[in-house]
């Protein structure tokens, strides 16, 4: 090393030198054939003891907010954070870290879709997530069960929200399927 503050591989002496990167995201969510898609998961803050059975459950039967990987390709989880509580503080936080750990696509949990009333700023996490972070960003995780499906339809907050156009996929499910997840 020379006085130059620069470690002999190029870094600086703070910059970590020498410690591998982790892989550069994909912002526009594609990845290298014969690897994993890379995903990040943010739940609603009022959820944040949950333990995510359901998100786990349906990733690995790619249902949901995962029917979009087919059955046969690698998805692995490289980030699962909570929001923070409203406003989503947090969303701002986890992202960079998302990123470091290679996140090619955030999905933001079903939880933010059916809690009453729905994440009043589900809208603004998917723009701000897309348009500074460059990543693409899918709202939902497991299918909506059948129980929050019948109470938000007889409820006006889906209408208000406008949440179809946000989660339109995870409202077409079976009824098996939304049955089998409550």
């Amino acid at each position: 090393m020379t006085g130059t503050g620069r470690s002999p591989k190029g870094g600086s002496k703070r910059d970590g030198a020498g410690v591998k990167p982790a892989p550069p995201s994909r912002a526009s969510g594609e990845k290298a054939k014969g690897t994993a898609t890379r995903i990040a998961i943010i739940i609603c803050g009022r959820y944040g003891a949950c333990g995510g059975g359901k998100c786990l459950r349906a990733l690995r039967e790619r249902k949901g907010g995962f029917a979009r990987y087919p059955a046969g390709e690698s998805v692995e989880v490289v980030g699962y954070a909570q929001c923070g509580g409203c406003p989503g503080g947090n969303v701002e936080g986890v992202l960079p870290e998302f990123k470091r750990n290679g996140a090619q696509v955030v999905h933001l949990a079903t939880g933010l879709v059916v809690g009453y009333p729905p994440c009043p700023h589900l809208r603004k996490f998917k723009t701000y997530i897309e348009t500074v972070h460059g990543l693409p960003v899918v709202v939902g995780t497991h299918p909506i069960p059948s129980t929050y499906m019948d109470a938000h339809r007889r409820l006006p907050f889906w209408k208000d929200a406008r949440m179809e156009e946000m989660a339109g996929p995870l409202m077409e499910e079976a009824r098996s399927v939304t049955d089998d997840y409550c």
